[in-house]
């Protein structure tokens, strides 16, 4: 453990008896009270996080656009001011490097918020890819980022540092003083719920973070927990259901990706928006009983996919599962099974997300 990088955060969450564990590379908080009693905080209040470990990448000049336009597969000219937008990085074999979002700052400024397992290889892969008159910056050491979310966040936030906080649209971001610490403020709830990303200096992030729970109706949640209420939106975690193997077409059927532009990977994307012979799906089981990643999906006895990701799903008291599973299966409502250590788990195609009253867009 002792190579393990540490956030801004650590010695808080040591402090305050988080049960930490190794996530990308850092030593993270996995939870502190306990995932359930986390996870329901966060869907019926509000709750904090540290992901000051995510990567933050600054470009910027004449020609900033021109490369994020052939970097990425959102479509980056159309963003205004002020937004964001998800997409994704691929290589030239069309394979996902990260998926990101992407903050437009000014007509000719960016910023990329990038996954803590890629932020190196993100870095050279767009760094060779740039044009000379656009200057690129890795800003994540010297940074830190806070996470809070709930449907109750807003009032929470304001009421700490008595102010009204802007307000943003979805997937919206503005630059603000909060309690006298200059920060970017978003909007984009990875919870499914109403939320605030916080990023500032690092030698603000303990200080912050003490304020926002110091009262105590804003309790701090790990890793655990968010995985929990990512799964119940059926978000795709890159290592999971990203990979650089393959692109992003069978992960979200076209979505978060401009078809009216080149850019790297087109070709393999283009082929498998025509063609995809696999699709992540949505699987609704019986029982509590969670697969998980690695376990195979069954239709008449047989294989027809593999598990991704699989939890209880607090929110509505069922297992759900995220697979890959053969076109020809993926229909919402066909029935088949997954195959949990020798046992068969019933189960279903559903649409997403399977928790249907998130608060996210307001």
């Amino acid at each position: 453990m002792s190579n393990l990088e540490k956030t801004p955060l650590h010695p808080v969450h040591i402090e305050a008896g988080a049960r930490m564990g190794p996530f990308a590379g850092f030593d993270m908080p996995i939870q502190y009270e306990g995932i359930l009693a986390e996870h329901h905080h966060t869907r019926t209040k509000v709750s904090i996080f540290d992901t000051c470990h995510m990567g933050e990448f600054d470009l910027r000049g004449p020609t900033a656009l021109a490369d994020l336009e052939n970097l990425l597969t959102l479509k980056v000219s159309t963003l205004n001011i002020g937004q964001c937008r998800y997409g994704f990085l691929l290589n030239d074999a069309g394979g996902v490097i990260d998926d990101l979002t992407c903050y437009r700052r000014a007509e000719d400024h960016f910023f990329l918020v990038v996954n803590a397992g890629t932020r190196g290889g993100d870095a050279g892969w767009i760094a060779s890819k740039l044009s000379p008159g656009t200057a690129f910056t890795d800003l994540s050491p010297g940074r830190a980022k806070i996470d809070v979310q709930g449907p109750a966040s807003r009032a929470a936030i304001e009421k700490v540092f008595g102010q009204t906080l802007p307000e943003l649209g979805y997937f919206r971001f503005t630059d603000v003083t909060l309690g006298g610490v200059d920060m970017t403020l978003s909007r984009t709830g990875y919870t499914g719920e109403w939320g605030y990303e916080l990023y500032m200096d690092d030698t603000h992030g303990p200080d912050l973070w003490n304020k926002l729970v110091a009262d105590g109706e804003i309790k701090p949640a790990g890793l655990g927990s968010r995985d929990t209420l990512r799964l119940e939106m059926g978000y795709a975690l890159y290592g999971h259901e990203l990979n650089d193997q393959m692109s992003p077409v069978a992960a979200t059927r076209g979505m978060f990706i401009a078809k009216d532009k080149d850019f790297i990977g087109k070709a393999t994307v283009d082929h498998d928006l025509a063609d995809c012979q696999r699709y992540l799906t949505p699987i609704l089981l019986e029982s509590k009983r969670a697969a998980r990643e690695g376990d195979d999906v069954v239709k008449d006895g047989t294989v027809i996919g593999t598990v991704t990701s699989g939890s209880i799903a607090p929110s509505i008291e069922r297992a759900v599962a995220l697979a890959y599973v053969d076109a020809a299966h993926t229909g919402i409502g066909t029935s088949l099974t997954i195959s949990v250590r020798g046992k068969e788990l019933a189960g279903e195609v559903t649409d997403l997300p399977f928790y249907k009253n998130g608060t996210a867009r307001g």
